[in-house]
């Protein structure tokens, strides 16, 4: 038995390890894609951990906005040597890095379950919850896609630009305050952290909105989840052992720790719902059409979602709802504070448009230029620099492309797709929001060139959300504030996941108040 066990353990690790990564770089290398050479166990991961090392001291000028060598650097080093379409290993997984726009069209656009989404870091389950929305495929991403996408409909968003409004009121008039008297620095200017800020308005959206709560009431919800990303983060760039999640080290225990909290707290707003449904029914905000799917129905049938669905869904919307327009948000406000012209052409937009008036709906849908300023932010800021699919079976990467095995992970790089010249024309490098005067699909060489919400049937079902979400508070603040970069400000990008500045966007604000 022991011989037989071990003659087994032996043939998987030669062939795991050995002779499958190097057959499938020969077979990929006679189609003419090449890498960097496998390494035993390990793969690429030591060289790549190296570079983001190397990448992580860089501070750029506050008028770059090619943070590659920060966020991806590997992809600077690797794209020159082996060309857009590449092959890496994450251990022995092999990574096919794509940015050809037809074959990142043709993976996105995929409706036949070819190209499922992939958890291949475990703990990333935890973070989004596996059977959400956001990981799920097939029949199972269908279920859940018919019970949320109602909520985001475009007549339920601009009925909640009153909930945003609020929200965003509440900080403002908070800024205000704080200038009362002339302010921290006198000269009647205050010097505001907004990076921080932003992370609570758009909770406090989102909690309102999704949940019928208050960022207050769900605080410790998004403090245990942000913990949660980092930590799941620091997981990414290491050879994932199967089973391994499972063992009792340090960081395993805390990310269990804050996983059972979150859980328990999401199932005591979950609770406190259901105790009110016979007043008040289930509610029409996400958590009660989810619940309402919930429910038993007629004849015996099987809910929509269970319970344990409802919770993942929520960590899911707590998380991705937030942070990635948080950012958002900041990098907006840092690229209005290094382009002043561009700051006071919103500022009259918003003026001619909603004058001293809270922005509705019907007022967010004229302001043209907002729009493509906030295109152009995600352009080069995208909150998330990069996405992943997995080959679910043996196949080809479209008509006539390279066929890859099945379980090859490919790797979208936005960030370095949205800086391509080849694709947004010789000025890519540059801040431009013209180039969008004539919408997304004409605004590059390739109509679906943007890819910060993804693109194709899995794109991002709350990118309206967001949008809305963003010309709320950008107009609302534009009404009150001018503002310029604090000094104190250090231009460094970093990607937890969500892109961010490393040291937060201290801005110095003055009210436009005579």
């Amino acid at each position: 038995m022991a011989t037989a066990a071990a003659s087994w353990a032996f043939n998987a690790i030669v062939v795991h390890l050995v002779w499958r990564p190097r057959a499938i770089a020969m077979r990929l290398r006679a189609q003419g894609v090449v890498g960097p050479d496998y390494r035993f166990y390990s793969g690429n991961l030591p060289d790549i951990r190296r570079l983001n090392e190397e990448g992580a001291s860089l501070v750029l000028d506050v008028a770059s906005h090619d943070f590659i060598p920060i966020v991806q650097p590997y992809f600077r080093k690797y794209i020159p040597l082996y060309g857009k379409t590449f092959v890496y290993w994450f251990g022995a997984t092999p990574n096919m890095c794509v940015t050809d726009m037809n074959i990142v069209r043709h993976v996105l656009s995929d409706r036949t379950g070819m190209y499922p989404k992939s958890v291949t870091n475990p703990h990333f389950a935890r973070l989004l919850g596996k059977s959400s929305l956001g990981l799920t495929n097939g029949e199972e991403w269908k279920r859940h896609h018919k019970v949320i996408h109602p909520a985001f409909n475009m007549d339920k968003l601009k009925m909640m630009t009153t909930v945003m409004s609020d929200c965003a009121g509440s900080m403002v008039s908070e800024w205000e305050s704080k200038l009362v008297g002339g302010g921290e620095k006198g000269g009647g200017t205050v010097e505001i952290e907004l990076s921080r800020r932003f992370e609570e308005v758009t909770a406090d959206v989102i909690s309102h909105t999704a949940f019928g709560s208050s960022y207050v009431e769900g605080k410790q919800v998004f403090l245990d989840q942000r913990e949660l990303q980092f930590l799941v983060f620091s997981t990414f760039f290491t050879v994932q052992f199967p089973g391994f999640t499972y063992l009792p080290t340090k960081k395993n225990i805390k990310t269990w720790s804050l996983d059972k909290k979150v859980r328990g707290m999401l199932m005591d707003i979950i609770k406190s719902r259901l105790a009110n449904k016979d007043t008040g029914g289930y509610g029409n905000d996400l958590l009660g059409l989810m619940l309402e799917a919930c429910a038993a129905p007629e004849h015996g049938a099987a809910p929509t979602l269970s319970m344990d669905e409802i919770i993942d869904e929520c960590k899911t919307f707590f998380f991705a709802g937030q942070d990635t327009t948080s950012h958002l948000l900041t990098w907006t406000m840092f690229l209005l504070s290094t382009h002043p012209e561009w700051q006071e052409k919103l500022r009259e937009e918003v003026a001619a448009e909603c004058g001293d008036k809270v922005p509705t709906g019907d007022m967010l849908t004229k302001l043209k230029l907002v729009n493509m300023f906030l295109l152009e932010t995600l352009r080069l800021y995208s909150p998330v620099s990069q996405i992943e699919r997995r080959a679910g079976s043996d196949l080809e990467l479209g008509s006539g492309g390279v066929r890859v095995p099945e379980g090859t992970i490919l790797t979208i790089p936005i960030a370095t797709i949205h800086r391509d010249k080849d694709v947004w024309g010789d000025d890519a490098d540059e801040f431009r929001p013209k180039r969008f005067e004539n919408g997304v699909s004409r605004a590059a060489n390739h109509p679906n060139a943007l890819l910060s919400f993804s693109s194709g049937p899995r794109a991002c079902i709350g990118q309206n959300f967001a949008m809305i979400e963003a010309k709320v508070i950008i107009a609302m603040i534009l009404q009150r504030f001018s503002f310029t970069l604090s000094p104190n400000y250090v231009h460094a990008p970093t990607d937890v996941m969500t892109l961010r500045p490393k040291y937060g966007l201290p801005m110095i604000l003055k009210s436009l108040k005579v």
